[in-house]
């Protein structure tokens, strides 16, 4: 239960402080977008040195999926990861709500940092970026997390650091989800457009971690 527990908490520190720095640096400048892609990946930085020793720190229901597709964990403990994330975002995406009605600073992205698929052509484009990025993120953590192939301790900088470039990348196009739970949170309690269209962002990133459990699959078997 303990890991279940840190794996809800890792997801509502990410959630809640990505999400509420795109929220209040806002996503139309290049600073903005800067400083929500920094914000996502040192929070995973600090995150993976905080709970990693006691769930692995996935904090993200695609690894969790990538992770037991690899066969190294079983899917009951999937299935209590992906409970705790999904809480997890959920709370988050509360809090984010209350403090738009508490603060003074105004949300910029419109929707509680919640992601779209308008900047991206649509649904079929914004699948299609989502399955790619999630795809690359995955490929890392599995990459750096193995455990005799990976990068040991620096795993978790490795990680964070990806999480960066690829919302460089993704964050003017999709919002960047490459995680179903950061998704859902939001998107629950922004409504509209956002609750309408998540389900883009939690079927892109899940096949997308497939995608990189096979694909390390077979490096793996090749060294």
């Amino acid at each position: 239960m303990k890991k279940y527990i840190a794996e809800c908490l890792g997801t509502f520190v990410l959630t809640f402080l990505g999400c509420g720095t795109a929220m209040f640096l806002g996503c139309n400048t290049p600073a903005g977008v800067v400083g929500t892609a920094i914000a996502f990946g040192l929070t995973v930085i600090a995150m993976a040195y905080t709970i990693g020793n006691i769930s692995g720190c996935h904090i993200n229901p695609a690894i969790t999926l990538g992770v037991a597709l690899s066969g190294k964990m079983s899917w009951k403990d999937a299935c209590g990861y992906w409970c705790g994330q999904i809480i997890g975002g959920i709370i988050a995406g509360a809090l984010l709500l209350l403090l738009t009605k508490v603060v003074a600073a105004p949300d910029l992205t419109g929707g509680l940092g919640s992601n779209g698929i308008a900047n991206a052509g649509g649904i079929g484009g914004a699948i299609l970026v989502e399955v790619i990025a999630t795809f690359l993120f995955v490929l890392v953590v599995l990459g750096t997390t193995d455990e005799k192939l990976g990068a040991g301790k620096l795993a978790g900088l490795a990680i964070g650091l990806t999480l960066i470039l690829i919302h460089l990348v993704c964050i003017n196009l999709t919002g960047t989800s490459v995680n179903p739970a950061r998704s859902i949170g939001p998107a629950l309690f922004a409504g509209g457009e956002a609750l309408a269209n998540v389900w883009v962002f939690i079927v892109a990133p899940l096949a997308g971690g497939a995608l990189s459990a096979l694909c390390w699959k077979y490096f793996a078997e090749k060294k």
